[in-house]
C-alpha cells in the first residue's frame, strides 16, 4: 500500500479569529520604538492560536496599512518565587511586523 499523506502543514483547527481577536496590544518598549522608527517594524503581543497570515490580515484590516513581513516568537514564561513556592509566569506569543514603504502605526 502507498502512503496517501502528503508533506504539506495542514491546518485541523476549525476555530477563526477576528482581527481584535488576534492582536491584543501593541508592544511599546525602547527597543520597539526604536525599530518601529528606523526600520518600519512593529510589535505585538498576538493569540497565541493566530497563523501568520491571519496576523497579516489583522494588521492591515485595523490599522490600514501594507505589511510585508511577519516574524513571531513563543516566549516562554520566567520563574518566579511567591512566598514558599515557585510558580511560573504565564507565556505569551509575540509577532514583529515589518511594514512597506512608508507605512507608519502611531500608537498614542
Amino acid at each position: 500500500m502507498k502512503n496517501t499523506k502528503s508533506n504539506k502543514k495542514t491546518s485541523h483547527r476549525k476555530l477563526q479569529l477576528e482581527p481584535h481577536q488576534v492582536i491584543l496590544r501593541p508592544l511599546v518598549t525602547e527597543k520597539g520604538v526604536y525599530k518601529s522608527e528606523t526600520a518600519n517594524h512593529y510589535t505585538f503581543e498576538v493569540n497565541p492560536l493566530a497563523t501568520k497570515t491571519e496576523i497579516k490580515s489583522a494588521v492591515e484590516l485595523l490599522f490600514n496599512v501594507t505589511v510585508e513581513k511577519v516574524a513571531t516568537q513563543n516566549r516562554k514564561g520566567k520563574p518566579r518565587r511567591f512566598k514558599m513556592r515557585m510558580g511560573q509566569t504565564g507565556g505569551m506569543k509575540r509577532a514583529i511586523v515589518r511594514l512597506k514603504g512608508d507605512d507608519k502605526i502611531a500608537f498614542v
